[in-house]
């Protein structure tokens, strides 16, 4: 899609074409009070718009007319890749300081999703299993959320707002289409409806730029915040197989158009490309191995590690009928476990690397808060009152977090479960219902109201009461053959 497309430039030259741009785009910002938003991810194609709009405010201010803010916008989703990570915030911190020393009201905007919707909360804490093409459970809940409750928050305020943003069609025939059909669903000229915002517009500035554009424009004129853009550059190359990412210069010139820099943890593609060619272009980076072996784990078939049952309780068959098997459900609780020890183990192995660079020294995987959410989560609602999650982080990063008691005092605490499961013998079902029936007990026992209680019994005894995963399948048949039964035999409905 790319090599069929002419340089933007053509027409009319590279500088007179970005006046051009400034100059309509400063027009659009002062048309009214509607606060503006640009999105900024460190990368190429968002660098290039920032930089625009930097120039248009640069114009506005040299014009004596009054400058709204321009609120800047980067989601982290904690999981990012961490030299991409370090690049953002550096960029952000020296945009923040050189807009403050220009008079230019430019406002970064560090966003992270909510605690209960990090990947790490999700997958170790309730058992998500590692995001696929059928249960793509990330995206919204780390990318998309945090950056539509700020723009929901802003343009409440204000009645409307712009998000720019660097989409171009040139990436994709996919993303050409969706540009094309959000510019015709637009009530106002010049910008694009959003996605999922009644009252925000988009404005794509560059949406018709190529690739080869973005570069060329980039690197004929630096960033006037102090980034340096031949690093970003050097970035993708990195980033590239082979370590190539040239201007192309004709249709047999490869270009970089499709590195990608996302999650670390990412198991949406079959392979993280842009990862593997930083540890195979550059020495300096094979501290990133444990994080690539981390992340190669969570994309192995898994269904042993995971729940015959669904998070429910529920079990659900698959297959035909004379071969019908569960859907596997959530990560057990020693899956669970295990995969905070590879977790922190890879943090330990990253640590002590000596290519490690001085401003990653303290990198952190996963974050105190995170743990703190994931440890109520198996304590409150999956009931594993063991409390093993102190004892994990102490044995793997010993020093590095601190946990306070979750309650002042527990009567079935570890070595009282331990006793409990050697009574129950290897029958994991009958421990589960007995600890989790004690727990319920133990909750409700000082209230004076004990509303919820067979509620909660009743949940516990339909989730657990399967003599193990060959009786919860019959089961499972033989409800599905009964519904069946049933169904064949309700009469037609006549109108």
């Amino acid at each position: 899609m790319e090599s069929k497309r002419k340089s933007f430039f053509n027409e009319i030259g590279f500088k007179p074409t970005i006046e051009k741009l400034v100059d309509l785009t400063a027009k659009l910002y002062l048309e009214d009070d509607n606060p503006w938003v640009v999105g900024y991810s460190g990368g190429k194609d968002s660098s290039a718009c920032l930089q625009l709009m930097w120039r248009v405010l640069e114009k506005i201010k040299s014009e004596n007319k009054p400058i709204k803010p321009l609120q800047v916008i980067t989601t982290d989703t904690l999981v990012e890749n961490p030299v991409v990570a370090t690049w953002v915030r550096t960029s952000l911190d020296l945009l923040r300081n050189k807009a403050k020393e220009k008079g230019l009201p430019i406002f970064p905007n560090l966003l992270t999703p909510n605690i209960e919707e990090t990947f790490w909360v999700n997958l170790i804490g309730k058992g998500y299993p590692a995001p696929n093409t059928k249960f793509r459970w990330c995206t919204e809940r780390m990318k998309i959320r945090p950056s539509d409750r700020f723009l929901r928050k802003i343009s409440s305020e204000s009645g409307e707002a712009v998000l720019v943003i660097g989409t171009r069609k040139a990436e994709s025939s996919n993303r050409a289409i969706s540009i094309t059909r959000f510019e015709k669903e637009a009530t106002r000229e010049n910008f694009s409806k959003h996605v999922n915002l009644m009252n925000v517009s988009s404005y794509l500035p560059i949406k018709d730029w190529t690739n080869d554009d973005v570069w060329l424009y980039l690197l004929q004129e630096p960033s006037p915040w102090g980034i340096n853009n031949k690093d970003l550059l050097s970035m993708y190359q990195g980033a590239t197989d082979g370590g190539e990412c040239p201007l192309v210069v004709d249709t047999s010139t490869p270009s970089c158009g499709d590195s990608r820099f996302g999650c670390w943890v990412c198991t949406l593609v079959k392979q993280d490309k842009s990862m593997s060619a930083m540890v195979q272009n550059d020495s300096e980076k094979s501290w990133m191995e444990p994080l690539l072996q981390l992340r190669n784990d969570l994309t192995i078939k898994d269904h042993d590690k995971r729940d015959f049952r669904r998070l429910k309780g529920h079990v659900q068959l698959m297959g035909p009928e004379d071969e019908e098997t569960t859907v596997p459900g959530p990560y057990t609780k020693t899956s669970r476990e295990e995969w905070l020890r590879k977790l922190l183990q890879a943090q330990n192995k990253i640590r002590s690397n000596n290519q490690l660079p001085k401003d990653l020294k303290k990198i952190q995987l996963i974050n105190q808060e995170e743990l703190d959410q994931i440890r109520k989560i198996w304590f409150y609602d999956k009931l594993e009152t063991d409390d093993i999650l102190p004892k994990v982080c102490e044995t793997e990063a010993k020093g590095e977090y601190n946990f306070e008691p979750l309650e002042d005092s527990h009567v079935f605490d570890h070595d009282i479960l331990k006793i409990l499961k050697e009574t129950c013998g290897d029958d994991e079902m009958i421990f589960e219902i007995a600890r989790s029936l004690l727990e319920v007990e133990r909750k409700h026992f000082k209230s004076n109201r004990r509303t919820g209680l067979f509620d909660e019994f009743e949940n516990i005894f339909r989730k657990s009461f399967y003599k193990d995963k060959t009786d919860a399948i019959e089961y499972a048949k033989q409800k599905k053959k009964i519904k069946n039964q049933a169904n064949k035999q309700l009469p037609l409905e006549t109108n």
